[in-house]
């Protein structure tokens, strides 16, 4: 069984050091750079409920919440009936790691990333640190290891993450009325330490994570990647928090350190600035930079916008939006990480096998636009713009037929139509013929336009002093274009 002792040896070993010095060594793994989209799994006990979002556990114990209610007249009392008891519930008789992982291939993903441990703090993997994980009880499955197997069988980059974090004070609501959260509780219990909630806003909110705690969460996600090795891990919000740095050091060394002795390249991702900008990736949650940015980075964001997980009253984006945000993220230097939320019982919901299907018949078509491409010079053009940050997605973005994003791939350049015009007509302002060749705009020499997935359709064009001008038969589709400029 690992301990802190020998964490700390592989940690100092090389040739990364607990140290931030040390970890901005780090090197973004090739591969992921060129991926472009992967897929998010939330799955849980939080799955059968399946009320409001994934953080059923936290708010059935907080009063005046829709959860707490809802618990109650669905299951009884929560003296009676608490979270826990969700465990024999969750069989996941209709799981199939195999079926999963040829619907995410035929999405276009070329990553995974299943939840490993949520806020609630049961393991979907199997663990000697805790009896509470789906190998033992609740499936009696390996559900990760599954996921793996399966994952890497079929060419796909296995990758997970760790929430666990947030449970040191995820529980602690449910000590504030007869529940059956209650005192004393030990390590080793499911709801263990259900401390009171902290200011979120705040990196040195208290009362601080224990010791006792901060090593059983530095046990746990080095187990994971022991375990399970895989290339990236992802962490969620609150490791921000003072009180992690020390441990979070050391375990970005013992990972960077245990990647070299697999030949793996990995890295985590994170937010926030939780960890020291260079020693990772940067991660954004529903949201988007505005700009290109000079570095990697990844938004992570959900098939619906109201939830992780499955629930049955999904507020789902469509198809449409979807591909625009990937257009924006890719434009501007980033990854998309897209979430599904299987039920249950282990299914993948029907809504989601359709959107990602039209998602995977798109990049089908449209691929070389997105994967292994690169930024250009300039990101875009048009109207409709977005807002750095997180949380950015209450509406879905308005975009016209004037609006265009740029990636290049080869001789190619792409300008991406994030709506298709339907009078037959672009003109793409930043290939206009620029007369000053000092200035830092289009000067290139424009060979062929054609349109992907339309390639027997003829392509009228010509560069003017407003821009490149284009007109061919309508296309009617709702979902973006990409118009093919190979150049000389």
């Amino acid at each position: 069984m690992i301990t802190i002792e020998k964490i700390k040896q592989v940690a100092n070993q090389g040739p990364f050091f607990p140290n931030w010095q040390s970890l901005g060594a780090f090197v973004l793994p090739e591969w992921f750079s060129k991926a472009k989209i992967g897929v998010f799994i939330h799955w849980g006990l939080y799955s059968v409920p399946a009320f409001n979002n994934e953080w059923y556990s936290r708010n059935m114990y907080i009063k005046g919440h829709p959860e707490y209610d809802h618990h109650i007249e669905t299951y009884g009392p929560q003296k009676n009936f608490g979270y826990k008891d969700f465990i024999p519930m969750f069989t996941a008789d209709k799981f199939d790691a195999n079926e999963w992982i040829r619907l995410i291939k035929q999405a276009g993903a070329n990553y995974l990333f299943p939840v490993a441990e949520h806020h609630d703090g049961f393991q979907m993997y199997k663990s000697e640190l805790s009896e509470w994980n789906a190998s033992v009880m609740g499936p009696k499955k390996d559900i990760l290891g599954e996921l793996k197997e399966a994952a890497e069988e079929q060419g796909l980059h296995f990758c997970t993450s760790s929430h666990r974090a947030e449970h040191w004070f995820f529980m602690g609501h449910g000590k504030d009325f007869d529940s059956d959260i209650k005192e004393p509780l030990a390590k080793g219990d499911f709801y263990w330490p259900a401390m009171p909630e902290p200011d979120h806003e705040s990196l040195f909110s208290e009362p601080y994570p224990s010791k006792e705690f901060l090593d059983d969460w530095l046990l746990r996600t080095c187990e994971l990647v022991d375990n399970y090795q895989p290339e990236l891990l992802y962490f969620d919000w609150w490791i921000q928090h003072e009180a992690f740095k020390e441990h979070l050091q050391l375990f970005a060394a013992y990972y960077y350190n245990r990647g070299a002795e697999w030949g793996k390249q990995v890295g985590i991702c994170y937010k926030h600035d939780a960890m020291m900008f260079g020693s990772g990736i940067v991660e954004i949650e529903r949201g988007k930079f505005a700009e290109p940015q000079p570095f990697y980075w990844q938004t992570d964001t959900a098939i619906a916008r109201n939830s992780w997980c499955y629930t049955t009253t999904l507020d789902y984006k469509t198809t449409r939006e979807i591909l625009q945000d990937l257009i924006e993220v890719v434009s501007k230097n980033g990854n998309l990480l897209l979430n599904i939320g299987p039920k249950g019982d282990g299914s993948i919901p029907e809504k989601d096998q359709a959107i990602l299907k039209e998602i995977g018949a798109w990049l089908d078509v449209n691929g070389e636009a997105i994967y292994e491409a690169k930024p250009w010079r300039k990101a875009g053009e048009g109207p409709t713009t977005v807002v750095s940050g997180q949380f950015q997605e209450a509406q879905a973005a308005i975009y016209t037929s004037r609006d265009f994003r740029f990636t290049v791939q080869g001789d190619s350049l792409y300008a991406i139509g994030m709506a298709s015009p339907d009078n037959g007509y672009a003109m793409i302002q930043a290939l206009a013929h620029s007369k000053d060749q000092n200035l830092p705009e289009f000067h290139g020499i424009i060979q062929t336009v054609t349109i992907l997935g339309y390639e027997e359709q003829p392509v009228d064009w010509q560069v003017t002093d407003e821009g490149l001008q284009l007109t061919f038969e309508p296309i009617e589709t709702d979902q973006p274009i990409v118009y093919k400029i190979t150049m000389k």
